[in-house]
């Protein structure tokens, strides 16, 4: 069987050595980006995923410029248990009418404080300008005095009734009513995507 013999001198042997030298360095530096890429995903992942998660428990966006602690902590209450409670609205000619209800005893007491809070800021004018609000509010905070409102509690659950001689404040109810029931159904997700649609409409 026939050699093979290669004639390599002393210049070539040098230069294949800065050659792999080049090689193994260019694929440790490779490495070394590859994770720290790596790690700033993961933390990028953790942060969003802590984010979510301080939203959905702590709910800052309740808050607002003018509202008291009490009743931030009572929307709280309602969205968290948003699963105990069951609403119909019914549009009238001149407004609307909603029956709204909890199957829990303290959610219910908290509804009703809310509700009837809520109302007679209304009536007073007195905005409290929660960071997640509905720009459908606007209208109301307003225009309070162009709304009548009755509060009933019955068997059936908290009735509110409230018309306006305003057609613009009518539509307004009922779009209110609407947006109400949705956060009845879908809790704090039926907010994000209240804002979504905002965003992608401006």
């Amino acid at each position: 069987m026939g050699t093979i013999k290669l004639a390599i001198d002393r210049k070539s042997i040098l230069s294949l050595g800065k050659l792999l030298k080049l090689v193994v360095l260019s694929a440790m530096f490779l490495l070394l980006v590859s994770n720290i890429a790596l790690a700033e995903s993961r933390h990028s992942h953790a942060s969003r995923k802590h984010l979510h998660h301080h939203d959905e428990v702590n709910m800052p966006g309740l808050r607002g410029e003018n509202a008291s602690a009490e009743e931030s902590s009572d929307l709280a209450v309602l969205f968290r248990n948003f699963e105990s409670l069951s609403r119909e609205v019914e549009n009238l000619p001149n407004g609307i009418k909603t029956v709204t209800r909890s199957s829990n005893s303290k959610v219910m007491e908290v509804l009703v404080r809310h509700s009837v809070g809520m109302i007679g800021r209304v009536e007073q004018k007195d905005d409290p300008k929660i960071f997640i609000q509905s720009p459908t509010l606007n209208a109301f905070f307003l225009h309070g005095d162009q709304i009548d409102s009755e509060i009933e509690i019955t068997d059936e659950g908290l009735v509110i009734v409230q018309t306006s001689n305003n057609p613009g404040m009518v539509k307004a109810l009922q779009v209110h009513a609407a947006e109400v029931s949705a956060m009845v159904d879908r809790g704090m997700a039926a907010v994000h995507e209240m804002m979504m649609k905002q965003q992608r409409g401006h």
